[in-house]
């Protein structure tokens, strides 16, 4: 578990865009996977003047935790919760158990830096993070997305996150970002799939992350009713009309076309070369600088 470069770009632009570090909780104790110099480049990115020196404290060259990072950012109590102390967790919880008392409303920001998709009881898990957070609050997810089956028990898509960090859930999302775990690699803003009207959907070559920042807006029962994926519900809508005979035919004729695209455009990607980048539709993953 830990920050890699997307995920220190991710913390970054958090901070900049004015979440509070001031009490933070990790899911884990996280290490920083960055080189002392690849970091000031990040820091310098963002408009931060750092010195070598500095950059070698906050990322030591061999290797260390993020907390020297995390009070950079404004951090004044940090702790992490892990279900051992074998990183030297400050808390020992483990997250398929509902949190304790004195951990609801007790954080301006929750980081997950690669811990949920390893926590099998996960809807347990997302609402610990919902309620350990202050109304105002942030939480940060830096999770998997394609690509990284065998590494955890989950792979996610971005549906999950939008329907989760609803209004009815007293969240509201404030970015979505598809990006490869490469260094250099692009980010993308993704589209709610409701508001988009369809699956937001993607193949790629390479292991890719999801960043999700959303923001805690008042304080509800979380998960009161299970999210549904937004086509569905779209479908859902009217369950006591029927449809006729051509509405059907119409439909059946859709789907296979749809069939037929889809196997066209798998053989294609099967015969182009690895490592491309990923086949995006631009009006649901929108090209972003990361700096931004």
């Amino acid at each position: 578990m830990g920050f890699d470069v997307q995920g220190i770009k991710f913390l970054m632009g958090a901070h900049r865009s004015g979440v509070s570090f001031t009490r933070t909780a990790t899911l884990g104790r996280q290490e920083l996977f960055i080189s002392a110099s690849h970091l000031r480049k990040i820091l310098h990115g963002f408009g931060f003047p750092s010195s070598d020196a500095e950059a070698r404290r906050l990322a030591p060259e061999s290797g260390g935790f993020a907390e020297p990072l995390l009070r950079w950012l404004g951090g004044e109590d940090i702790i992490s919760i892990d279900a051992s102390w074998y990183e030297g967790a400050s808390v020992v919880h483990d997250m398929n158990l509902p949190i304790p008392e004195t951990l609801r409303g007790a954080f301006s920001l929750v980081i997950d830096g690669g811990t949920l998709e390893h926590v099998f009881n996960y809807p347990v898990a997302i609402k610990n993070c919902m309620e350990m957070l202050q109304v105002g609050g942030h939480l940060l997810l830096m999770t998997p997305a394609n690509n990284f089956m065998g590494h955890g028990f989950y792979q996610f898509s971005p549906e999950l996150f939008f329907r989760i960090f609803s209004d009815q859930n007293g969240f509201e999302i404030n970015r979505v970002i598809f990006t490869e775990t490469v260094p250099a690699a692009q980010w993308y803003k993704v589209v709610d799939p409701a508001r988009a009207g369809r699956r937001v959907e993607m193949i790629n070559t390479r292991p890719a992350y999801l960043l999700i920042q959303a923001r805690k807006l008042r304080q509800v029962p979380v998960l009161a009713s299970a999210p549904q994926q937004s086509d569905y519900t779209v479908l859902w809508q009217d369950p006591g009309t029927k449809r006729d005979e051509s509405r059907i035919a119409q439909e059946g004729a859709a789907h296979i076309l749809r069939g037929i695209a889809r196997r066209v455009k798998a053989a294609y990607r099967n015969l182009r070369p690895a490592g491309r980048r990923p086949q995006l539709d631009g009006e649901v993953f929108i090209k972003v600088d990361w700096h931004e």
